[in-house]
């Protein structure tokens, strides 16, 4: 999330904007998803930007409506607040829940933190439970001292107020420019409206997902109901993020939700798994943000029972879920990377473990759309990572190019049409890599970059 606000969108028709886009993806990728689906928004929100294609791997689930709203216990709501320095689409998002709910949360490692991401990691080391998320676009309120942080102090105890909850019951996430301090007088007068929005509705969750983009083309919201040891639950969540996306997370904020009951320290741990498997997985431009940041809340009203060990299988259901959602929204980022015209999907296999093949992954993702397979090698050379060259095998597509550690001759023009066809639908480029016969698998995610990127972040600030 942490960002920036880009130039802002003036009220554009969905049709208008990105039609060919979307529809172009859902041909290309129908036969690599089980789930593609582009979630309704608001009248209003929908007036700004469109919903993005959510591409969920297959699994025991069942995509619904609802984004953040789908779990039982939680509302949502989007408006504009006058945070934005163009236009008028929503910059004010708030997700509550109506109990306490068991709250964990994963930030960015930029030494140079947000004012909000210092608050919420110092809120999460002393409270298990939040109850509401605020989320400000338009100032990312980053490099900006005690009075920042003074800032958030002040937002956070404003809606508490009108919550009626404890202060320290708040998180905050703010995205926008670096550098500003979040235009806290506009954002103060709107919390009323804000809170009197809140809905559980499909509607609420929409309009808070438009209101947290920035250079964001598209918004992003997707929710999935399945079962848990017999127990339907229920698990959604929205996610920004466009540029400024490397591992460790990039620009990019994210709010999940669920009504499934489980223990504070396995949540915390889930979700760090989850994260590492999803938004620690995808890249756009090398850049890593000063205020990414992700918050799982779970509000435990399924009815389900307490999961309270990690490996239980009430637990490793949950967990396969909770992966699902988050690299559902995390290829939706890198699919709308700026200026991107195709994902790209790097899988590495034969690794020793999990976090090997995943390192590799993400050292080959960030090349993108070239057709110099010779990078990609290279690049799962330089991981740092040993395994054995002789042992490597790289495909794209369909196609075999390298093997046993040498390279073959293959059908150039193929390869190419492979590559061009994916970037004129906005498709999906699969990369598979192999570097032995070990358990490890992995899969990282980019996109390919263009003049429109540059374009983009040359007119950031205004």
């Amino acid at each position: 999330m942490s960002l920036c606000v880009p130039p802002q969108f003036l009220p554009v028709k969905p049709s208008e904007l990105c039609a060919r886009k979307l529809l172009g993806s859902f041909d290309s990728t129908k036969r690599d998803f089980r789930v593609f689906a582009i979630s309704s928004v608001v009248k209003e929100a929908s007036n700004f930007i469109p919903a993005a294609p959510i591409f969920l791997p297959e699994g025991p689930w069942k995509q619904i409506p609802g984004g953040v709203t789908a779990a039982e216990g939680f509302k949502a709501a989007g408006m504009y607040g006058g945070l934005r320095a163009l236009g008028e689409k929503p910059d004010l998002a708030l997700v509550t829940c109506d109990v306490d709910a068991v709250a964990a949360g994963a930030f960015t490692k930029n030494v140079v933190a947000a004012a909000p991401v210092l608050y919420c990691r110092s809120v999460l080391e002393k409270s298990k439970t939040a109850r509401a998320v605020l989320i400000n676009a338009g100032q990312a309120n980053a490099a900006t001292g005690d009075a920042g942080y003074q800032d958030v102090i002040d937002c956070s105890t404003a809606l508490s107020k009108l919550l009626q909850v404890n202060p320290h019951e708040i998180l905050i996430e703010s995205t926008g420019v670096i550098g500003q301090r979040i235009k806290k007088e506009p954002l103060l007068s709107s919390l009323p409206k804000l809170v009197s929005l809140l809905s559980s509705s499909v509607e609420g969750a929409d309009s808070a997902a438009v209101a947290i983009t920035t250079t964001d083309l598209v918004s992003k919201s997707v929710a999935v109901e399945f079962e848990v040891g017999g127990t339907h639950i229920r698990i959604g969540g929205m996610a920004k993020g466009s540029g400024m996306i490397h591992p460790n997370m990039g620009t990019l904020l994210g709010v999940v939700t669920t009504d499934a009951l489980v223990d504070i320290d396995i949540w915390r741990k889930m979700v760090h798994i989850a994260v590492n498997r999803s938004f620690n997985q995808i890249t756009v431009d090398g850049d890593t943000s000063t205020n990414d940041t992700v918050i799982a809340l779970a509000s435990g009203l399924s009815g389900s029972k307490l999961i309270s060990a990690l490996h239980s299988t009430e637990a490793k259901q949950l967990q396969t879920c909770l992966d699902a959602v988050m690299q559902g929204l995390a290829k939706s980022i890198a699919w709308d990377g700026e200026g991107a015209t195709c994902l790209i999907e790097v899988s590495v296999s034969g690794a020793s473990s999990e976090a090997e093949a995943a390192k590799i992954a993400r050292s080959a993702a960030i090349y993108g759309r070239d057709p110099n397979w010779g990078r990609i090698a290279c690049a799962a050379g330089y991981a740092g990572i040993p395994f054995d060259s002789n042992a490597l095998r790289i495909a794209l597509g369909d196609i075999l190019l390298m093997d046993g550690g040498q390279p073959l001759s293959f059908d150039r023009s193929a390869a190419s049409n492979y590559l061009k066809e994916a970037g004129d639908a906005h498709g999906t480029v699969k990369i598979k890599i192999s570097i032995g016969d070990g358990p490890g698998t992995g899969v990282a995610w980019g996109c390919d970059l263009s003049y429109d990127y540059v374009k983009i972040n040359a007119e950031y600030t205004t």
